[in-house]
């Protein structure tokens, strides 16, 4: 099946939208896109919720728009700008509902709570009124969430209706804004009250999709469905959000569809390539078999200016790799009205489109992912532990970190339960100790953080620790420390960590004839010093700057489950200097994780080298794009090499061609430069 462009586009609600819907449709069939995605009002041309004329009129440009473009040939959604409203910007509101409120307590003047029942009555008859047009989907959009709406600091969720029912659901007469905050957010283990917020913006979230798919299948029958675009997963999991339930609230006859956020928003560095690949893959293993997969190119402000071409091309390559259903295109200034005015952006599409449906003939939806898996827990916040009150953000935690790290040194990853995974952070206080039992009976790399919050929940014998402490790389606010070398060159507190020395027999297999090897640690926020059980195998050595033993940098151990399990002393390993030492300990480490039957393809030969492995019956399915701005030649050491693999090289903005591979013992190695933002595929049986 070719690959689908959903193509989002403003029109204005004035007496020449027909015109424009006219032009759109010719701009559509010239660039071989398959659905329009209409935005009414936005951004620029938003005045706030309005009713009467102006509401009217907006319905009328929408429907008459609809007829023109569907009779054009093409599908046809509609993107209602706000569901809450995305920010104030100026705006106020004109319809009387009770306004959002942040943890600080600042009230929003055009952002209504989802607790506002005169909201929830409007919104449900908005998109009931809209469900009796020929459309295909009616998307919610992203600001359908508690967080992120400025000028508010967090966002929402602290309004008096909302209060009111967290009091009810607490058993209190009263709770007010600033008790439960500091409630919620206070350090150490976290009271009840933070899951019991979460349960009660979960429940008025879920009551309000639920209004709205059922108004808009009343009036639209089988013809409509419902879409959600998401956002990050660590603020989703602060709101308390149940991904099931919420896709299960809005779907209508058994559909729903999914515009998961992935792409930067404007120009960024090629490794970032590394963030898409994560969100699409995390976003997968949350949503139900049932939704459709359309993830949304990100654009912003809407120009060419914003966003090369390019690393629009090699987004496009990434959602289709994810095995997404449409590509959904922000490519159009919101505010020109004239599709027919940017005539690159077509010749951007045509351009694009050879790589995309080489992949979609490629790679089935059905594919499964395969590498190091990364759980993510949905309810991740509600264990967080906090060092000081009152900041809802360092609720959030997610799986992203280990993703960048992994993938940005050659590592494939998976939202799926896999032989080898990788827990980071605080992310270790959110499973249950038979989930940690199951991962510590295979293979499991944790950094400094998730080791100490393991250590403190009793696993320390199970991970060769027999104590562990983070030390801060500042002192915590009033905290004095005080210590310096002691004489005889013994280490004292002050004496700073700085660099992680190794020998080369650690190297991947790279013998350096003695020679020693030092890394940074010097920038690492904390690391965790440890003490280790006998059996364990220290890989390498934290140094202070004056070159004395800090404490074990990396260890590797064999456990009583018959696990194996792989420890860093770094508490932010994605902010670890990236370099070739760090990656042939990194593979070290994930061959010795795998055991004595290694499966997994890793990546050398270049800066940012990010894979993407997948299977299905036609077979493995392995994918390298190049997140570095110069050419590389990519390595792919293979435990088993495939006896007949196909190469394909996806430069952007061309047509695929094939690529020149040399087989040896260690893997493969493509001949020939892959360029910036370029992909090699690999495909065996």
């Amino acid at each position: 099946m070719p690959a689908r462009y959903h193509l989002r586009f403003q029109l204005h609600p004035t007496p020449q939208a027909a015109r424009q819907a006219e032009e759109l449709a010719k701009f559509c069939t010239q660039a071989r896109v398959d659905e329009v995605v209409l935005l009414l009002g936005a951004e620029e041309f938003h005045t706030g919720r309005q009713g009467g004329q102006a509401e009217e009129l907006a319905f009328e440009t929408a429907a008459s728009a609809t007829k023109i473009l569907r009779e054009a040939g093409l599908s046809v959604s509609l993107n209602p700008w706000v569901t809450v409203g995305h920010a104030d910007r100026g705006r106020t509101d004109t319809l009387g509902f009770a306004p959002m409120v942040d943890p600080d307590g600042r009230v929003a003047t055009a952002q209504a709570s989802f607790a506002c029942p005169n909201w929830r009555a409007w919104l449900a008859a908005q998109y009931a009124r809209y469900a009796t047009l020929d459309l295909r989907v009616l998307w919610l959009e992203d600001d359908f969430r508690y967080h992120n709406h400025a000028p508010l600091h967090w966002g929402g969720g602290f309004e008096p209706v909302m209060l009111e029912r967290f009091a009810a659901a607490a058993g209190l007469p009263v709770v007010t804004r600033e008790e439960l905050v500091a409630t919620v957010t206070a350090p150490g283990t976290p009271h009840p009250w933070r899951a019991l917020l979460q349960q009660v913006w979960r429940t008025a979230q879920l009551e309000v999709a639920a209004e709205v798919a059922a108004a808009v299948g009343e009036q639209g029958g089988t013809r409509v469905q419902l879409g959600l675009m998401s956002s990050e997963l660590g603020v989703h999991s602060v709101e308390g959000r149940d991904w099931p339930a919420l896709f299960e609230a809005l779907s209508i006859n058994g559909k729903v569809a999914h515009r998961p956020h992935f792409a930067r928003y404007g120009d960024a560095p090629g490794r970032e390539l590394s963030f898409s690949l994560w969100m699409l893959e995390a976003q997968r293993a949350l949503r139900p078999q049932h939704a459709t997969s359309e993830p949304e190119i990100e654009n912003w402000p809407h120009t060419a200016w914003s966003k090369s071409d390019t690393q629009t091309w090699s987004e496009l390559l990434c959602a289709q790799l994810a095995g997404s259903d449409a590509m959904f295109l922000n490519v159009h200034p919101m505010q020109s009205g004239h599709a027919q005015r940017f005539p690159r952006i077509a010749d951007l599409l045509r351009r694009s489109r050879p790589a995309l449906d080489w992949v979609a003939d490629h790679r089935p939806r059905t594919a499964s992912t395969h590498g190091v898996g990364l759980p993510m827990p949905q309810h991740a916040a509600a264990h967080v532990r906090t060092l000081a009150g009152g900041k809802l953000a360092a609720l959030a935690v997610d799986a992203g970190p280990a993703a960048d790290y992994l993938l940005r040194y050659g590592v494939p990853v998976t939202a799926d339960e896999a032989p080898v995974q990788a827990v980071f952070g605080q992310l270790a206080w959110s499973f249950e100790d038979f989930e940690v039992e199951r991962m510590l009976s295979g293979g499991l790399l944790l950094d400094g953080a998730a080791a100490e919050v393991l250590t403190r929940r009793g696993f320390g014998h199970l991970l060769g620790i027999t104590g562990c402490e983070l030390i801060e790389r500042e002192p915590v606010e009033g905290e004095l420390v005080e210590g310096e070398l002691v004489e005889g060159g013994a280490l004292g507190p002050a004496d700073p960590y700085a660099l992680e020395y190794v020998t080369g027999e650690h190297l991947a297999g790279e013998h350096l004839a003695g020679e020693d090897v030092h890394l940074s640690v010097n920038v690492q926020p904390a690391l965790a010093r440890f003490t280790l059980s006998p059996g364990a195998d220290t890989w390498t050595t934290i140094l202070t700057s004056t070159q004395h033993a800090w404490g074990p940098g990396r260890f590797v151990f064999h456990n009583e489950l018959g696990g194996r399990v792989a420890v860093l002393a770094a508490t932010a390993p994605n902010l670890l200097p990236y370099d070739d030492d760090g990656q042939r300990l990194l593979h070290a480490m994930v061959r010795f994780l795998e055991g004595e039957e290694p499966t997994l393809p890793l990546v050398s030969g270049g800066p940012h080298l990010l894979p993407h492995l997948s299977h299905s019956e036609r077979g493995w399915l392995l994918a390298v794009a190049n997140g570095s701005a110069d050419p590389a030649r990519p390595r792919i050491a293979l435990p088993t090499a495939p006896t007949a693999p196909g190469a394909t090289l996806l430069t952007p903005l061309t047509p695929p061609i094939s690529a020149r591979i040399e087989k040896h013992h260690r893997g493969l190695t493509l001949v020939q430069d892959l360029p910036h933002r370029g992909w090699l595929i690999l495909d065996w049986h």
